[in-house]
């Protein structure tokens, strides 16, 4: 049964789990240092990105909350996740995970030292410009409808907008999941764990927090349940179970704890909550 009462629960400041590991392993200078939290399913795309990609970096956990000083240096709005270039004189930033994203991908492809000696990448070749593409397509399909619907749907107050939430979050998957059967059909299969030997795909980074919350924050908190299709099922099982995912996620509790903020809708919950109250743009 769904959760019905706002216990007033706060949002952790550390992670626990595989991501503890992970961020422990990490905590060593490094010429990248990741500025995140541990609840951010944006910080957690670029979180996977440099796990899939082997390159090496610091974990840093800051309370995005509370902006401190060093996080407003390199992320004007004080959000996460956010990026130190510490290799540059002067060191520089970058923020926003899809330009971070984007960063990274084209460091990691034009760099063959990497920790782990992978070669790995998130996108297809630059000789593949319309495979390419299409990956990009699900991505943009994530960032405009997946990710507000998931706001929208777990924000909603009254019976009436939890059902209208519901429906929207299921029109933006299977929305998604039109596109990765369109790159299917036209046997574009490489990139993407839709395909069962597929690798995992920019597209499936973009998603994949998304989702991962679909299963436990939208479960507990709406009575959420993924929709049927054993191929979709398939598809959440491998790309929450990749490796680069899972050793970026915390337990079930600390995401529980972190969005009962959201699921109460409760004042000044995030920028993210207020742009979905507001109906603007994500921030």
């Amino acid at each position: 049964m769904p959760s019905q009462q706002d216990t007033g629960r706060s949002y952790h400041l550390g992670c626990t789990g595989d991501a503890l590991f992970t961020a422990q392993a990490h905590e060593s200078p490094e010429n990248i240092t990741l500025f995140g939290s541990c609840f951010c399913p944006f910080v957690q795309r670029v979180w996977v990105t440099l796990e899939h990609l082997g390159i090496d970096y610091t974990y840093y956990e800051v309370d995005p909350y509370k902006k401190p000083a060093e996080l407003l240096e390199l992320s004007p709005k004080g959000l996460v996740p956010a990026l130190r270039l510490n290799h540059m004189d002067p060191p520089r930033s970058l923020n926003e995970s899809t330009v971070i994203m984007d960063f990274l991908e084209e460091l990691a492809t034009s760099n063959t030292k990497r920790s782990s000696h992978t070669t790995e990448s998130l996108l297809p070749p630059l000789s593949e410009p319309y495979a390419r593409a299409l990956v990009r397509l699900q991505a943009d399909s994530v960032n405009r409808s997946l990710v507000p619907a998931f706001y929208r749907y777990l924000q909603a107050q009254d019976e009436e907008k939890q059902i209208e939430g519901a429906k929207g979050f299921v029109e933006a998957i299977e929305a998604l999941i039109t596109l990765f059967v369109r790159a299917e059909r036209e046997e574009y299969t490489a990139y993407g764990v839709w395909h069962e030997r597929g690798s995992l795909s920019y597209a499936d980074v973009m998603a994949a927090p998304w989702l991962f919350r679909a299963t436990n924050v939208l479960k507990h908190y709406r009575g959420f349940v993924l929709p049927q299709g054993a191929q979709f099922r398939a598809y959440v099982e491998r790309v929450v179970n990749h490796p680069a995912f899972k050793r970026t996620c915390s337990t079930e509790q600390l995401y529980l704890d972190s969005y009962e903020r959201y699921a109460f809708n409760r004042p000044n919950t995030s920028q993210v909550a207020n742009a979905i109250n507001a109906r603007t743009a994500l921030p």
